[in-house]
């Protein structure tokens, strides 16, 4: 930039669009709320199971001073979509590679199989790379039954995944995906 008296003085700055100071759960709770605003689907978090153990009562009400997960939880979403059952997993990853699958819970895995096989839809939102990408539970499952690896590839999740595009309204638009892969053909 030229100023005057020739002085010259040059700015570069590094825009960083990455999760655009959201994280999954904060789109995916945005997205869902529009969804149930356009009465389009009612898909809601599951609470987690958490049992007291020891409060305290303030002026201010009772305040949890100690607790513990009563039973696993299953997977963090679900609802109904145009009559089919739904269920998922939000997962995030800074790995740029892969995906650990440590970050799956044993009876996590099995309740996916399980929603699958009683004919419900069942998928992994899964943040990584700054993208997020829909795996179908049926994908992610084959994926586990087929190799021994401790991790999916980023190159499984490119060539099986389905990128979602972040936007406005809806935040992350995940049912479009779901409209591709198991509503095909089919008209509202």
């Amino acid at each position: 930039m030229q100023y005057p008296n020739n002085i010259k003085k040059k700015y570069s700055q590094t825009i960083n669009y990455s999760n655009r100071g959201m994280d999954l759960e904060s789109l995916i709770n945005d997205t869902n709320q529009y969804y149930l605003s356009e009465d389009i689907a009612l898909i809601f978090k599951k609470p987690t199971p958490i049992g007291i153990s020891e409060a305290v009562y303030t002026e201010h009400g009772r305040i949890i001073k100690n607790g513990y997960f009563k039973s696993p939880s299953t997977l963090d979403y679900n609802g109904i979509y145009r009559g089919r059952y739904i269920e998922f997993e939000a997962k995030e990853t800074q790995n740029k590679t892969s995906f650990p699958l440590a970050n799956f819970h044993e009876h996590q895995l099995k309740y996916i199989k399980r929603v699958l096989q009683h004919g419900g839809i069942c998928f992994v939102l899964i943040q990584m790379n700054q993208f997020v990408y829909l795996l179908k539970g049926e994908d992610l499952t084959h994926f586990l039954n087929e190799n021994t690896r401790k991790s999916i590839p980023y190159s499984f999740l490119e060539e099986f995944g389905y990128k979602i595009q972040e936007k406005y309204n809806p935040s992350l638009d995940y049912l479009k995906i779901v409209d591709e892969i198991y509503f095909k053909g089919e008209t509202l």
